[in-house]
């Protein structure tokens, strides 16, 4: 298994989380085959010093539902930031990769430090 080191200093969200998601496919290798997980490992290092453009630190809303009528809870950028930035960027690169079961195996191919 090869391993990416990356670092998200001065990079934008969207970004890394696109060059990540490309990564976790296989997409820039000449062996891609969409129907397997790939053999890369992504490490992303520095996520604290991540930067998102415009308004969003206040407007980008994180919602999650905890089964209960009217509990839906949710969550700012800032705030979820503040508390784990490896979330803000692992749902980042879940939301571009593709809806399969594969997802979740490429997803513990991201290793955020």
């Amino acid at each position: 298994m090869t391993e990416i080191i990356l670092q998200a200093e001065g990079e934008r969200l969207g970004r890394l989380a696109t060059r990540i998601a490309g990564v976790l496919q296989n997409k820039g290798r000449a062996a891609y085959n969409p129907r397997l997980t790939g053999d890369v490992r992504v490490i992303v290092k520095n996520i604290g010093k991540l930067s998102i453009g415009g308004n969003k630190a206040t407007q980008k809303i994180y919602y999650r539902h905890t089964g209960y009528m009217g509990h839906l809870r949710e969550r700012s950028y800032e705030e979820a930031f503040a508390k784990n930035p490896g979330f803000v960027l692992r749902r980042a690169v879940r939301g571009m990769l593709p809806r399969n079961t594969l997802a979740a195996k490429r997803l513990k191919n991201l290793v955020i430090e």
